[in-house]
């Protein structure tokens, strides 16, 4: 079994900044992509930022130049931070992980989500 759980959400004003985090454990032999997702009410679900096992990053247009996401390998865990929050980036932010796990099997797993709220 693979877990991801992600931390770090919250109530921030417009304008601030939050870190988010997601940590995957289980039975991992290794992850390839990394990367968070999310989706407001009413909204599909839609990519933030992805980042390859090679460090490659992708970000969505909607949070490009204000968003970095980062990766711990020795940890199995992905961070987000962004800034410059708008009242539109509130949404659930989902972590998503490509896995092989001890079966030799690969897929991908998703965090339960995060609340992120953003003020005006």
């Amino acid at each position: 079994q693979v877990q991801l759980v992600e931390s770090g959400g919250g109530l921030v004003q417009a304008g601030g900044s939050l870190r988010l985090a997601c940590a995957a454990s289980g039975t991992i032999l290794s992850i390839n992509d990394m990367g968070w997702y999310r989706q407001a009410p009413g909204n599909e679900r839609e990519l933030v930022a992805t980042i390859t096992s090679g460090g490659t990053r992708s970000y969505g247009d909607s949070v490009k130049g204000r968003s970095t996401i980062s990766r711990d390998y020795a940890k199995n865990t992905v961070y987000l931070q962004m800034n410059s929050l708008k009242p539109e980036d509130t949404a659930v932010y989902y972590c998503t992980a490509n896995v092989r796990d001890y079966s030799w099997s690969r897929r991908d797993y998703w965090g339960q989500g995060t609340q992120v709220t953003v003020s005006s």
